[in-house]
């Protein structure tokens, strides 16, 4: 009996997810356990194992493309089992019924159908089509080896690799013509014996007569586009979503942080002896946050479906910037941490949110963030919440100003606060009453022992 390989719903929020990489290849064995693609969500990327053991004979969702949680991405079928092709965009089911009594000749519901030429089809896997399209290859040339004539994709490869059997060309030219549908035969090469190189065949694409070369207008450089795919695509889509679903407010409060910078010395000073100890304003801010939400618990809630959840544990968030987008791992009970185990447990998700290392739940299940920008140089910013969270910290950067203190003008170190909030979830005062307090706190470092 055949096993369908499904999309995962990694957390409550998850509703797709995008295969960065198949393992395998159709018609490879795989065992179970045995890592057989990756996925990737707006929060995590992660491998997926094999569900079972077999042979993987069909891949229904390629690379590169997007899929619901529960759809069917491929298909472990036992060696010599010819498993019916299932439709692109189908949803699991408990087993994949052995296609035995077929008619021979006659393929079960296609996966994808190419048209050509007359009304008929061809069928071929989604992954082949895809292939096919990239490579400029008309399925109705390609002879099918799957099951039923199936096209796969080994097949497209084979066809589009022998229309440049016996061509002088380079590996990068060849693959230029194949995506651009380019006849290698009508262009002249310029390489080593007559080589085509890519240049070659930019110059065939776009000849230029010799009044255009000798002008001396200017070249216009290309615009370069990014895709709106992937990780970015993802971030994109919660951001939207974080910011119509909720009624955002985002109030400032500039502290005057010297005493925190002192204490952060004194406790550096004490540790000298540790060379790797490290303590950042950060992991200040993170502890003055949980003993603030302990008083103020709306600011420690969600916005649910069923009403607002006032959370007794603070899990507490942590905005983390990757190079190809921002995760937020949280650490759970961060309320009841010291502060030297609360900065213990952020440099520990930090590092692993940087090396892939985090699992579900912890980027999940998180009740308020903190985002700092402080090494970036910025001195405030309206962070956006993280759903269905009520609250999100913005830090910046401390400087050093003039500001009044006891009657005298003196050079003081100020900070910047920000507190973004739901106001569906709670009234602009109890908000800035909290934001007041952990400034407070972090003004007057003994009021985060009271």
């Amino acid at each position: 009996m055949a096993q369908q390989v499904i999309m995962p719903k990694w957390g409550l929020t998850m509703k797709e997810g995008k295969v960065v990489r198949w393992l395998k290849g159709e018609g490879e064995s795989v065992d179970a356990g045995e890592p057989l693609f990756e996925v990737e969500t707006d929060k995590i990327t992660n491998s997926v194992e094999a569900p079972a053991s077999g042979v993987l004979s069909q891949i229904i969702v390629p690379e590169g493309e997007t899929a619901e949680v529960q759809a069917v991405l491929a298909v472990i079928a036992a060696p010599g089992e010819n498993p019916d092709i299932i439709p692109s965009g189908s949803t699991a089911t408990d087993n994949v019924e052995s296609s035995g009594d077929a008619v021979a000749g006659e393929p079960a519901v296609a996966s994808s159908q190419a048209s050509v030429e007359g009304g008929d089809f061809v069928p071929a896997m989604p992954a082949a089509r895809k292939l096919a399209k990239e490579l400029n290859v008309a399925l109705s040339t390609v002879v099918g080896t799957g099951p039923h004539g199936t096209i796969v994709m080994k097949d497209v490869q084979a066809s589009a690799d022998s229309a440049f059997a016996g061509i002088n060309a380079s590996a990068k030219a060849i693959e230029f013509a194949r995506k651009n549908g380019i006849d290698l035969g009508q262009v002249s090469g310029t390489g080593d014996d007559g080589r085509i190189t890519k240049a070659d065949i930019l110059r065939a694409m776009n000849p230029v007569s010799d009044q255009q070369v000798s002008s001396n207008q200017p070249v216009i450089a290309q615009d370069t586009i990014v895709p709106m795919d992937g990780v970015r695509k993802l971030i994109g889509d919660n951001m939207q979503a974080s910011l119509t679903n909720a009624a955002q407010l985002s109030v400032f409060v500039e502290i005057d942080a010297t005493e925190m910078v002192s204490l952060r010395a004194a406790i550096l000073e004490r540790n000298k002896r540790n060379a790797e100890y490290k303590l950042s304003y950060n992991d200040i801010v993170s502890y003055a946050v949980c003993r603030a939400l302990k008083r103020h618990p709306i600011m420690n809630s969600t916005l649910q479906d069923d009403g607002i959840h006032l959370h007794q544990s603070v899990n507490l968030g942590i905005a983390v910037a990757l190079p190809n987008g921002l995760i937020v791992p949280n650490i759970k009970n961060a309320g009841s941490l010291t502060l030297e185990e609360l900065k213990t447990e952020i440099r520990d998700v930090a590092g692993r949110s940087r090396t892939g290392g985090l699992n579900m739940d912890e980027i999940s299940g998180g009740t308020f963030t903190i985002s700092n920008v402080s090494m970036l140089g910025v001195d405030g910013f309206t962070p956006i919440l993280n759903p269905p969270e009520t609250g999100i910290l913005g830090v910046g950067r401390i400087v050093e100003k003039p500001a009044v203190k006891d009657g005298e003008i003196q050079i003081r170190q100020m900070m910047t606060l920000s507190l973004t909030f739901n106001h569906m979830t709670t009234d602009g005062a109890p908000a800035m009453s909290f934001l007041r307090e952990l400034g407070d706190m972090l003004e007057t470092p003994g009021l985060m022992t009271l």
